[in-house]
């Protein structure tokens, strides 16, 4: 479990992080009276996703492989974190909805509806707590995937061989 303390710390550093994207959401109105603006605004979320990546796998690098990571060390620690990610989804989207926005559903149901992209049903069922933390964890593990796979090309590193000549 040492070995992957790195990952573990930047998982829940990650949902940290989510936590308190999603008080800056509730507090520029994007719950609520700039509902409107949500899909929009919640998108920016991912530049700080990436840039956790990127520093929790600058941080493995460092910290565990002594500045040196292949792609395929990268990857797979991305991975893990963002199955770390997947696993807190239930926690954090409770936090979120019970403490941080509890009437978000409400109010994105109302959304749709006034707005005609869903009916009452679909939108009830959509916006909903369970349907949330489904779509949280099926996303933390794709996006995070994808993302661990880019970000590790740009942080590995390989040692210099020694026997070539210094340019």
């Amino acid at each position: 479990m040492k070995s992957r303390s790195i990952e573990i710390k930047w998982g829940i550093l990650f949902g940290i992080i989510g936590l308190i994207w999603m008080l800056l959401e509730k507090s520029m109105g994007l719950h609520d009276e700039n509902i409107e603006k949500h899909a929009i605004y919640t998108n920016f979320f991912g530049i700080l996703a990436i840039i956790t990546y990127v520093v929790a796998l600058l941080d493995k690098r460092k910290n565990h492989y002594n500045g040196f990571m292949s792609w395929k060390q990268g990857f797979v620690s991305g991975l893990i974190i963002s199955i770390i990610v997947a696993v807190l989804t239930p926690i954090t989207q409770y936090i979120v909805h019970t403490f941080i926005s509890p009437d978000f559903f409400t109010n994105m149901q109302s959304h749709a509806v006034d707005t005609g992209k869903m009916t009452k049903e679909a939108a009830e069922k959509y916006f909903s707590l369970g349907s949330y933390i489904l779509q949280s964890a099926v996303f933390a593990l794709v996006a995070g995937a994808i993302t661990a796979a880019i970000v590790a090309l740009f942080v590995r590193k390989k040692p210099k061989n020694r026997s070539e000549p210094e340019a």
